[in-house]
C-alpha cells in the first residue's frame, strides 16, 4: 500500500535493517506520465504478517545461544554483560555496596558506591573484551551493562559462550527511506560555520516569552526531561531563558560545530551527542549533518519544545499568526541527547544516549522513535536500557508508531514504557465545492481564497505527462494553462507541487491520493487543500474527467466536521493494538494531541521557519513526557509506574471509539491525573522477571489494563490487581464492569476501603459466555469512590481455531482453507469434533460495461464501474466474491460495501482475479463494485462470482476428517472431500467445530472441480 508517512522518526524494518522516516514523506500514487494511464493499479491491500514473538524457552541467554547463522555474521553488535548496571545492582558482590536507588530516591552516579561499582564493571568489561580480542566502540554501565563493538563470527561465538555475557545482539542500522518534504533534512554542509547556520534562520517570530508565572509543580519546575532525538536549535524563543541547574544534575554541555557552552542556558540544562557507531562505520556523519547537539532536521527541536517549551504569546509562520504556544511543562528543563544523524542512527548510539541521560539525572525521557511496522521481539537492548532507567526512577514516554492502517504495528511496547498514540484535537478543515455542487471536506492550514467559483484544471491536462504533470512535479506544468486557476494534483511532494503552481501563477492547489491516505496537514504558504480519502479522490478525479475544459471549484476554510468522528478522536495514522509480540501487554497505553501540532523547529531543515506544524505519535509522546514531569514535580515520591497509572486510569474516551485497541486507556486528562485516588503499578521484581523470559506474558503484571489476546475460552481466566490509595483520605471504591458483551466478569471483593498509603488486592475472573470466538471483546472495569474513580481497559479474545496477533480488521488469518489440505490451530486442549454444510457452488454471472478512464480512480458513480447489489440473510457463515475476465489487457478491481462502509477491497495490479470476502457477515444489503481501472477496450466483459454460505444449510455431501482431540497451540490438518463429483467450477463449504459441547466457528473451505479430473 502507498501511505503518506508522518512527521516522526520511525525504524523501518526492511531487509534486516531499521530505517527512520522523516516528516511527511509522500509516496507517489503511481508511475509518472500518461502513457500507461493516469495511475498504476493499486497494490494488494491485503496485509499478511507473522507473529514476531520469541517462542524459545530459557530466557534471553538461551535465545541468544540459538541465534541464526545470519545473526552471527561479522558486523556491529551490542554485547550485554551478565552483571547488573548501576541502576539495578542491589548488592551481593563482595565489597561492593548497593547502587540501585531505594523507592522514591534517585540514582547518584557520583556516590562512592556508584564509583566503586562502575570501576568493577569497567574491569569486568575489559576482561571480557580482552578474552575475545575485541576492541570496544562504546561502553555502557548505568542503564545497560555492556558494550558495542565490531565482531567477527568467531568473536560472536566466543562471547555467546562466555558465562559473563548475557546476550549478543546484532546492532540495527537505521536510515531514512525517503526525503521528508514537510521538514527536509538540511542541505547545510557538515562543516558549516555558525554564520552559515544563522543564514538558515527565517523571519518567523514568536514574540518574547510570556512574563513568567510563579514556577511550581504544576509547570514542571525542578524536573529535567531528556530528549533522545535529532538534537536542538538552541536559539529558539521556546528555550530563551536562563535557569540554574537542579542540584541533582550531573550532566554536561558538549560543544561541537555551531554549538557552544553558552547554548546550555539552563532551560537547555545539558546537551550531548552520540555518533560513535556512525563514526566507526563511515568515519563521518552524513552529508548535511554537523557533529554537535545542534538540530538541522527539526524533529528534536519540535519534540523538546512540545514537552517543555516556554509559553509564547503568538507564533508567526510565513507572516501569519497562529496564536500562543507552550510546552506542557514550561518550567521543566531540557537535556538534549542527539542520537540521530540526518534522520539516521544506530541502536548502539541510542543506548549510549539512554545510559548518559540516566547518569546525568533526568526524571523523564522522551523517545519519539519507533518501528515502522511495530516491534518484532521483546526485551531488545533498547528495551532493557529503558527497563533499568525505569528501575532508577526515570519515566519513559515513547511514540506508538504511525502505521494505523495495519493493526498490531505497535512500537515501544515494553510494559515499563508508556506508549503513546496520537489524537486529533483540532479540525483544521477546508471545503472543496465542485462545479456540480459536490462538497468534499478535507484539511488545510493555509489561507484559502474563498468567494466565488474559479476555473480548475487537472495537472495532467496542464503540462507534460513525462515530467510528472499528474503530480504537478517541479518543471512539469505550463504556466499559460494554470495561470489564475486552481490546480488538482495527485499526491507526491506537496511542497514541490505547491511551489511549482505558485511560481507558474496558479491560484491554489487541491491534492488527492488515488488510494487514500492519512489525514495530516502542513503549512505551505500557498492555498492548499488536501483530500485524504480514496472516496474523495474518486469524486474529484472523475469530475475532472467529465469536465476537462470547464471544471469549476470554490475553496473555503472550515467544514462540517465530517473529516473526523469528533474531538478528540484517535488519529487515523496512529498505530493500534494489540501488542503482537507479547501476550498480556496492552498497547497503546493512551493517546494525546498529535495532529497539526505547532512547535519550534530547526530553520535549517524547515524552509527557514522557526516554528512549524508536525503530525505523528512523535508529537503525542512529548505531550505525555511533559505531563509526567508535572506529576513527578507534584508527587516527588511517585515511581514511574505510579505516574503511568495516574495518566492511564484517569484518561477519558475519545469520540468515535471507546475501543482500547485504538485509544488505549483513552485521551490524557492531566488535571485528573494529578489526583487519581488509586494507582495500579507493577513491582520491580515482576518487571525484571518479565525481561528475563523468552516468551513473556504480561497478564499477571500489575498493570492498569487487562489484555487477554489469545486466551483459552473454554476455561475461566483469573488474574489479580493490587490497588493503592495515593489520596489524602480514606475512601471506599466499588467496582463495576462496562462493555465486554458476552463475557462474564466478576471482581472480588466488589468493593475495597483504603486508607492513604494502603493497598488491597482484588481477584478478577473472566469467563466467556456468548462472546464470539476469535474476536476481540472490549470494555473496562471502574473503581468508583466518593471523590475519585479509576478505570482500566479490558480486551479479551477467546482463541478458537486461529491465533491472531492483530485486531479484527483486515484479513481473517487461517479462516479460508482448501478442503484437500485444511489447517487449523486451536487455542484449547480437549476432545474435538466437527460438522460441515457440504459444498455449494460459486455462481458466476457475466456482465458488460462501457469502459471508463484508462488508469483512472475508483468512484462508484463513474463510468467503468459495475454495481451489483445482493442480500445476505441471517446465520450466514461467509460471503465470497470473485472477478474474472478473459481479456488479458483488462485489469479489474473489486470493492465490497455494506451501505457506505467499505468491507473489503482487492485491487492487485498483476491480476484481474480479485477476491473479496467476509466471515460471519452481518445480515443485510451489500453492494459489490467492479472497477475496470485498466480497460482493454471500449467495452469491458467480465464475470462476477459469488457464494453465500449458510451456517446451517445442507449442501452437496462431503466427508469431514479431523483429529478426535487437540492440544492448544499445535497445528492440525483436516480434509473435507465431496462424496460425489460436483461438476465444474468452484465450491464453498462451512465447517463448525466443537469441544465438550461448546461450538466454535470454523473455516470457509473451498474446492475446485473440473470435468478432466
Amino acid at each position: 500500500m502507498r501511505r503518506l508517512a508522518i512527521p516522526t522518526l520511525v525504524f523501518a524494518l526492511i531487509a534486516g535493517t531499521t530505517g527512520i522516516a522523516g516528516p511527511a514523506s509522500a509516496a507517489p500514487a503511481g508511475p509518472k506520465g500518461g502513457a500507461g494511464g493516469y495511475f498504476t493499479p493499486g497494490s494488494d491491500k491485503k496485509v499478511i504478517l507473522t507473529d514476531g514473538a520469541d517462542r524459545r524457552p530459557g530466557g534471553r541467554k538461551a535465545a541468544e545461544q540459538q541465534a541464526t547463522a545470519d545473526e552471527s555474521r561479522p558486523g556491529r553488535y551490542i554485547v550485554e554483560l551478565a552483571e547488573e548496571p548501576l541502576t539495578s545492582y542491589a548488592g551481593g558482590s563482595s565489597g561492593l555496596a548497593r547502587t540501585r536507588p531505594e523507592a522514591g530516591a534517585r540514582l547518584d552516579v557520583t556516590s562512592a558506591p556508584a564509583r566503586a561499582y562502575r570501576g568493577h564493571l569497567d574491569a569486568q568489561r575489559d576482561a571480557v573484551a580482552s578474552a575475545a580480542k575485541v576492541t570496544v566502540t562504546a561502553a555502557y554501565t548505568t542503564a545497560f551493562n555492556g558494550f558495542s563493538a565490531k565482531l567477527t563470527t568467531e568473536q560472536v561465538t566466543a562471547l555467546r559462550a562466555d558465562k559473563r555475557v548475557r546476550a549478543v545482539t546484532a546492532s540495527k542500522a537505521l536510515g531514512t527511506p525517503t526525503p521528508p518534504p514537510t521538514a527536509p533534512i538540511a542541505s547545510t554542509p557538515a562543516t558549516a560555520t555558525p554564520d552559515e547556520l544563522d543564514k538558515s534562520a527565517g523571519a518567523d517570530t514568536a514574540g518574547r516569552p510570556d512574563a513568567p508565572g510563579k514556577p511550581g509543580p504544576g509547570t514542571g519546575a525542578g524536573m529535567v526531561i531528556g530528549v533522545l532525538d535529532t538534537g536542538i536549535w538552541p536559539e529558539s524563543a521556546s528555550f530563551a531563558k536562563k535557569m540554574p541547574a537542579p542540584a541533582s544534575w550531573h550532566g554536561t554541555c558538549q560543544t561541537g560545530v555551531a554549538f557552544v557552552a553558552e547554548h546550555c542556558n539552563g532551560k537547555i540544562v545539558g546537551a550531548r551527542y552520540f555518533a560513535d557507531s556512525w563514526l566507526a562505520y563511515g568515519g563521518t556523519v552524513p552529508d548535511g549533518e554537523i557533529l554537535s547537539p545542534r538540530d538541522v532536521a527539526g524533529h528534536g527541536t519540535h519534540t523538546a519544545s512540545t514537552a517543555a517549551g516556554l509559553p509564547l504569546p503568538n507564533v508567526t509562520i510565513d507572516g501569519r499568526r497562529f496564536g500562543p504556544v507552550s510546552g506542557v511543562a514550561p518550567d521543566a528543563q531540557i537535556a538534549v541527547y542527539k542520537v540521530l544523524w540526518g534522520g539516521m542512527g544506530y541502536d548502539a548510539d541510542i543506548i549510549a544516549g539512554i545510559d548518559a541521560a540516566v547518569a546525568d539525572g533526568v526524571q523523564v525521557i522522551n523517545f519519539s522513535i519507533g518501528s515502522q511496522l511495530g516491534d518484532w521481539e521483546a526485551n531488545t537492548p533498547i528495551g532493557i536500557a529503558f527497563l533499568n532507567a525505569t528501575l532508577a526512577g526515570v519515566f519513559v514516554a515513547a511514540s506508538a508508531g504511525n502505521t494505523g492502517i495495519v493493526s498490531g504495528a505497535i512500537s515501544n511496547a515494553a510494559p515499563w514504557v508508556t506508549t503513546v498514540g496520537a489524537a486529533v484535537t483540532k479540525l483544521d478543515e477546508a471545503t472543496v465545492k465542485l462545479g456540480d455542487g459536490t462538497k468534499l471536506v478535507g484539511g488545510s492550514l493555509d489561507v484559502l481564497p474563498g468567494g466565488d467559483s474559479r476555473p480548475m484544471v487537472f495537472g495532467e491536462q496542464a503540462g507534460s505527462p513525462d515530467l510528472g504533470a499528474v503530480y504537478c512535479e517541479p518543471g512539469s506544468l505550463d504556466a499559460a494553462k494554470i495561470k489564475g486557476k486552481v490546480v488538482a494534483c495527485a499526491l507526491s511532494d506537496m511542497f514541490g507541487s505547491a511551489a511549482e503552481i505558485k511560481a507558474k501563477g496558479g491560484a491554489a492547489m487541491v491534492v488527492f491520493d488515488p488510494v487514500g491516505n492519512y489525514r495530516i496537514n502542513s503549512i505551505y504558504n500557498f492555498p492548499v487543500v488536501y483530500l485524504p480519502t480514496e472516496k474523495q479522490a474518486g469524486s474529484l478525479f472523475n469530475y475532472l474527467m467529465r469536465h476537462p475544459t470547464d471544471a469549476k471549484v470554490s475553496l473555503r476554510s472550515g467544514g462540517d466536521g465530517s473529516s473526523v468522528p469528533g474531538l478528540p478522536s484517535v488519529a487515523d495514522f496512529s498505530s493500534t493494538g494489540p501488542d503482537k509480540v507479547t501476550l498480556g501487554v496492552f498497547k497503546p497505553d493512551l493517546v494525546a494531541p498529535g495532529s497539526n501540532i505547532i512547535a519550534a523547529v530547526s530553520p535549517a531543515g524547515n524552509f527557514g521557519r522557526n516554528y512549524d506544524a508536525y503530525s505523528g505519535t512523535s508529537m503525542a509522546s512529548p505531550y505525555v513526557a511533559g505531563a509526567a514531569a508535572i506529576l513527578r514535580a507534584t508527587h516527588p515520591t511517585w515511581s514511574p509506574g505510579a505516574v503511568a497509572s495516574a495518566l492511564r486510569t484517569t484518561a477519558t474516551d475519545t469520540v468515535g471509539t471507546s475501543n482500547p485497541l485504538e485509544q488505549g486507556s483513552g485521551f490524557i486528562n492531566l488535571a485528573k491525573a494529578t489526583d487519581p485516588g488509586l494507582v495500579i503499578q507493577p513491582t520491580a521484581a515482576d518487571l525484571t522477571k518479565f525481561s528475563e523470559t523468552a516468551q513473556p506474558d504480561g497478564k499477571e503484571l500489575n498493570l492498569p489494563a487487562i489484555s487477554l489476546r489469545e486466551y483459552d475460552g473454554t476455561r475461566p481466566v483469573t488474574i489479580t490487581r493490587t490497588l493503592t490509595n495515593v489520596g489524602k483520605a480514606k475512601e471506599t471504591y466499588r467496582s463495576s464492569v462496562s462493555g465486554l458483551p458476552g463475557m462474564k466478569v466478576t471482581v472480588s471483593p466488589a468493593s475495597v476501603t483504603l486508607t492513604p498509603g494502603t493497598s488491597a488486592t482484588v481477584t478478577i475472573t473472566v469467563r466467556r459466555g456468548s462472546a464470539p470466538w476469535d474476536r476481540y471483546v472490549t470494555g473496562s472495569i471502574t473503581w468508583q469512590g466518593k471523590a475519585h474513580s479509576a478505570r482500566i481497559p479490558v480486551a479479551a479474545r477467546p482463541w478458537g481455531i486461529t491465533p491472531r496477533p492483530y485486531a479484527d480488521d483486515g484479513e481473517e488469518f487461517g479462516r479460508m482453507t482448501n478442503g484437500a489440505f485444511g489447517s487449523l490451530q486451536p487455542g484449547f486442549t480437549g476432545p474435538f469434533a466437527g460438522r460441515s454444510t457440504g459444498y455449494t457452488p460459486m455462481r458466476r454471472t457475466s456482465y458488460s460495461m462501457p469502459a471508463g478512464v484508462y488508469g483512472g480512480v475508483f468512484d462508484p458513480k463513474a463510468t467503468g464501474v459495475k454495481k451489483v447489489d445482493f442480500t445476505v440473510p441471517a446465520n450466514t457463515a461467509g460471503i465470497v466474491l470473485e472477478t474474472t475476465t478473459d481479456d488479458p489487457n483488462t485489469n479489474l478491481d473489486l470493492y465490497l460495501y455494506k451501505g457506505d462502509t467499505l468491507i473489503y477491497s482487492s485491487d492487485r495490479y498483476w491480476t484481474s482475479t480479485e477476491q473479496a470476502y467476509k466471515f460471519l457477515p452481518e445480515p443485510g444489503r451489500y453492494t459489490a463494485y467492479v472497477f475496470a481501472q485498466y480497460p482493454g477496450g471500449p467495452v469491458v466483459d467480465f464475470q462476477l462470482g459469488h457464494a453465500i454460505i449458510s451456517r446451517n444449510a445442507t449442501y452437496a455431501g462431503a466427508t469431514l476428517e479431523a483429529p478426535a482431540s487437540v492440544e492448544r497451540g499445535l497445528t492440525y490438518g483436516f480434509t473435507l472431500k465431496p462424496k460425489k463429483p460436483l461438476g465444474d467450477g468452484d465450491f464453498w463449504a462451512y465447517t463448525e467445530w466443537s469441544t465438550n459441547g461448546t461450538k466454535i466457528p470454523g473455516n470457509l473451505v473451498y474446492t475446485q472441480q473440473s470435468s478432466w479430473q
